[in-house]
């Protein structure tokens, strides 16, 4: 007997009776804190609004709020809908995540994420509307102007809801064009604007300068612009500003100047390093 007594892993027996009490303690404490946040009334509500633009702020939030679930504090966490506010706050179409949740001070936190927008698309009918980072359609508003590239002319696409993703070629090659050139330190300070002709080729409205400026589409941006750069570094001083209306860089190895008043045509093959 004692003999089997001294066999029992003694060590291995007080680590799992340990255990079982740290897990039995646990348990008791989420217990207790459950039936606290349970219990706990809402002394408060702190609304932040994250993200570079401001389609919307701290009080549009506490608004929907108040107006869809009605006055929050003073009741208890259990009795605010903090899921369906989170799901309601997600829909809106300038919010890209939401959360909330009640501090131990009773104070309840909505976080907000807005959406963040890098094109504003005018289309040939004169409908507008942006486009985000993930390629979904945002609309437009008075209350807020955000400083992006415009581009209108030929296009097609519409705006029927908020949050549709782009259909057609044409706005998916615009976009393309804008995650390109926006940290680039020469092209996202010379592009002001884009432009889609009758041809539905992409032109670029240069900030200095007077001529067209033809990509075509979003393929080999690189060498289209590098091209665009021989233009204005090697050709331009040489023929003068007044020279050539109409740059066309759209096809490989080429740039193709048209000269003003006149239907000639230069066309300059050119091997890119």
């Amino acid at each position: 007997m004692l003999k089997t007594i001294r066999n029992i892993p003694w060590k291995i027996v007080g680590y799992a009776c340990l255990g079982l009490v740290a897990v039995v303690g646990v348990g008791m404490l989420m217990g207790l804190v459950n039936k606290k946040d349970a219990t706990q009334v809402c002394s408060s509500m702190k609304v932040m609004v994250e993200g570079k633009e401001t389609f919307i702020d701290q009080h549009d939030i506490s608004t929907l709020i108040k107006s869809q679930f009605g006055r929050v504090v003073g009741r208890p966490l259990k009795d605010i809908p903090v899921e369906r506010i989170e799901k309601a706050l997600s829909q809106l179409p300038y919010v890209a995540s939401a959360e909330i949740f009640m501090d131990m001070d009773g104070v309840l936190q909505v976080a907000v994420e807005q959406r963040e927008v890098v094109l504003r698309v005018i289309n040939r009918h004169g409908q507008e509307y942006y486009i985000d980072t993930k390629g979904a359609k945002i609309p437009v508003t008075l209350k807020y102007v955000p400083h992006v590239l415009v581009a209108n002319g030929n296009i097609a696409e519409g705006y029927k809801k908020a949050l549709d993703t782009i259909q057609t070629q044409v706005v998916k090659d615009l976009v393309s064009i804008v995650d390109y050139v926006k940290n680039d330190e020469l092209w996202g300070n010379q592009i002001v604007q884009l432009y889609v002709n009758e041809q539905r080729d992409i032109e670029i409205v240069p900030r200095v300068g007077t001529q067209q400026l033809v990509l075509g589409n979003a393929e080999n941006l690189e060498g289209k612009l590098s091209r665009i750069e021989v233009f204005y570094k090697n050709i331009l001083p040489r023929v003068g500003t007044d020279a050539y209306e109409r740059i066309n860089v759209k096809y490989a190895d080429q740039i193709i100047c048209e000269r003003k008043g006149t239907w000639r045509l230069d066309s300059l093959q050119t091997k890119m390093n």
